[in-house]
């Protein structure tokens, strides 16, 4: 009785600690337009383990779903700044940025002020 005690308690300690196939999450990422949207979602798809990445261009906020047995919010960030977009609080590489094609520098203010409708 006893071993299976200790056992149902192994199975259950087991359970709390497994990790989500479809974990849900957002993300703010910089850009400004339908190009930038286009590579932020590709960047994202492209890591392992992603299932869903849609960036909205007006709220910058990058909704995914994914398996966090295969990857981590830090490593779609990763992903993320390697093509030339900051994510809330991590700029990319000036060298990944410079990378970008002129109508996507959304640290230029006036490329901002010229994707506003």
């Amino acid at each position: 009785m006893k071993k299976l005690i200790v056992l149902g308690l192994m199975l259950i300690g087991t359970a709390s600690f497994a990790q989500n196939k479809n974990a849900k999450a957002t993300l703010e990422v910089d850009g400004v337009c339908l190009m930038c949207k286009t590579r932020i979602e590709k960047a994202s798809i492209k890591t392992k383990g992603v299932k869903i990445a849609n960036w909205d261009v007006k709220t910058h906020e990058l909704s995914l779903v994914f398996d966090e047995r295969k990857t981590s919010l830090d490593k779609i960030k990763e992903s993320i700044l390697a093509v030339g977009h900051d994510v809330k609080d991590i700029k990319a590489k000036d060298e990944a940025y410079n990378s970008l094609d002129p109508c996507c520098k959304y640290r230029d203010e006036q490329v901002v002020k010229d994707h506003e409708n």
